[in-house]
């Protein structure tokens, strides 16, 4: 569809106070977007909104679980900068790092919740704007949507069925004149990863059995938020970064099954595991 000018363009992005939210807000405002920053947390979407100089911004409070939410989100978004040319879709939430035994089906669901229906809520409630404006969606996909998630099922569930979303969203838009950019991350260096991976015994172990240190090496907000922005002023359908991934996405097929029956057989996989399960003792089930 050929290059896609952000300036003027109204932008509205979930999860936008803080982490990668934030950094491509500012990104965006940089090349002349109007950038409405929506998160949970009014207060730091707001305070993201103030700080982009020199742009028309807006803060706003938003729950992606609740559709009513989102749909006074854009309602604010259309009266006060105008109808939703792209809606970036970031809000997500990575839960607990845990084998399933260990997670009661409340945490279990709430990743589900936000991860996925928070999405849906958000493509529902600026689809028809996206389309009259001929604009673009981004969802949030992972390279977990296509390697073994081992204890940490449901965000690689939520990832797989958002690159679902991505790619079969992208086919009924494109006959309207609008496209989706799917985008699929390793690790970026945010507070979401410090806290769910860093901080969670085992899990820094169960990572490093699942691929080499090279494919692990963390990307910061402001590679990924560049990408991101890239990407739809390219109107690309796909990202992917670190780069060092697209080999394996190419042969998810006969690397996918190698990689299961690794970690099915590695005495390091059991053992990060057990480690795992040994500190979720006696953690409530809710």
């Amino acid at each position: 569809m050929g290059s896609y000018p952000l300036t003027n363009k109204v932008v509205l992005i979930t999860g936008g106070g803080g982490g990668l939210g934030a950094t491509t807000a500012n990104r965006l405002a940089s090349r002349g977007a109007r950038v409405a920053v929506a998160d949970i947390d009014g207060v730091a979407a707001k305070r993201v909104a103030a700080e982009l100089a020199g742009a028309s911004a807006l803060g706003l409070q938003c729950d992606v679980t609740d559709p009513e939410s989102v749909r006074v989100a854009v309602e604010r978004t259309t009266a006060e900068l105008g109808p939703v040319d792209v809606t970036i879709a970031n809000a997500g939430i990575l839960g607990r790092s845990a084998p399933i035994r260990d997670l009661a089906p409340g945490e279990m669901a709430k990743v589900l919740e936000v991860n996925v229906n928070g999405v849906l809520n958000t493509v529902s409630a600026t689809i028809e704007s996206v389309i009259a404006r001929r604009g673009q969606m981004v969802v949030i996909s992972s390279v977990y949507s296509y390697i073994n998630g081992v204890g940490a099922v449901p965000y690689a569930m939520s990832k797989a069925a958002i690159e679902a979303l991505g790619r079969g969203l992208n086919a009924e838009l494109a006959g309207h004149g609008a496209s989706v950019l799917t985008a699929y991350f390793a690790l970026i260096d945010t507070g979401m990863i410090r806290d769910g991976v860093d901080a969670s015994p085992g899990a820094k172990d169960l990572l490093d059995a699942t691929a080499p240190s090279f494919l692990l090496k963390r990307i910061s907000t402001a590679t990924a938020a560049a990408g991101i922005v890239r990407g739809i002023e390219h109107r690309d359908t796909r990202l992917m970064l670190p780069s060092r991934w697209k080999p394996l996405a190419a042969m998810r097929g006969i690397v996918g099954p190698l990689l299961d029956r690794k970690l099915a057989t590695t005495p390091a996989v059991h053992s990060a595991l057990s480690r795992m399960e040994t500190s979720a003792t006696g953690s409530s089930k809710a």
